[in-house]
């Protein structure tokens, strides 16, 4: 058979493309990132307008976005990623002006800033190597600021500064983490927090910044409510490290409240180290030997 005799060769479909998206928002009015049926949540805005300016349905189905970072309801969010996949045509028209054109009408408490083209290998969750949250307390006796109330927890204790970040030490690096979360169902809580360091913001708050590979529900507020409790006297240092070689839940401190919680950053490898990475982050990591 000649190319003449031979049918008509079908025009391939248009090739996919990932696109990664930068996401910032305000918690207060959001129960969470994730889409809960009859509730306010950050992916079902961003996915509603997403599906404006993709007019779902002719195109297939509806947006649907993998995001880094899962925050719970009133936390808050400058650094949050998620990527989703669509037609190569279609994402012209996904554009963080666009986007952020159908949110300032219906969803102005949260913002894209960059939307751009990611290698099919990238994934929002399971490639990112770390990320990195902010946690604000006003002790007592310091001057309250109206304009960052929302966004700050108020503690009515006075509060060691030295004391918090020799207590925040002592959490970080890899350890077993179950005393200050929960972790999923045949997970461990075996984390790196690579980072844990204090410091007066200019409002007079207190601010704490918290980088691990990966945390668990909960772990964040956990961490600060522990150091809180350091840093006010109701837990002695050696105390808080029994805690946490204890690897046991416990009710000696106080998970802290959601609004004080932003979501900064997430940091990924380079593009050849992608996919890597994602592999690495799916498996299941071993347990510690227990502390002597």
């Amino acid at each position: 058979m000649t190319p003449s005799d031979a049918d008509p060769v079908r025009p391939s479909a248009p090739p996919g493309v990932r696109l990664r998206l930068d996401i910032g928002y305000d918690g207060t009015g959001f129960h969470g990132w994730a889409a809960q049926p009859g509730l306010r949540t950050v992916q079902e805005e961003i996915e509603s307008a997403l599906a404006v300016l993709l007019q779902a349905g002719s195109e297939g189905a509806d947006p649907r976005l993998t995001v880094g970072g899962r925050t719970d309801a009133g936390v808050h969010a400058r650094g949050q990623v998620a990527h989703l996949d669509v037609p190569r045509e279609a994402a012209e028209r996904l554009t963080a002006r666009r986007i952020n054109g159908v949110l300032g009408r219906q969803a102005p408490d949260a913002v894209v800033h960059e939307v751009r083209e990611a290698p099919a290998e990238f994934d929002a969750r399971f490639s990112a190597l770390s990320r990195r949250y902010e946690y604000r307390v006003r002790p007592l006796g310091s001057r309250r600021d109206p304009l960052t109330a929302r966004f700050t927890v108020e503690v009515p204790r006075e509060l060691d500064l030295a004391a918090m970040q020799r207590a925040s030490d002592e959490l970080t690096g890899l350890n077993d983490f179950t005393s200050f979360c929960k972790a999923r169902e045949g997970a461990t809580a075996v984390r790196e927090v690579l980072r844990f360091d204090w410091r007066e913001t200019e409002d007079g708050a207190l601010a704490a910044a918290i980088e691990a590979d990966a945390f668990c529900h909960s772990m964040v507020r956990a961490l600060v409510g522990a150091v809180v409790a350091t840093g006010s006297g109701r837990i002695g240092l050696a105390d808080l490290v029994r805690l946490r070689d204890a690897r046991e839940r416990t009710s000696r401190f106080t998970v802290m409240p959601a609004h004080g919680l932003s979501l900064e950053e997430i940091a990924y490898p380079p593009d050849d180290e992608l996919a890597a990475r994602a592999e690495q982050t799916r498996a299941r990591r071993d347990p510690l030997a227990a502390a002597e």
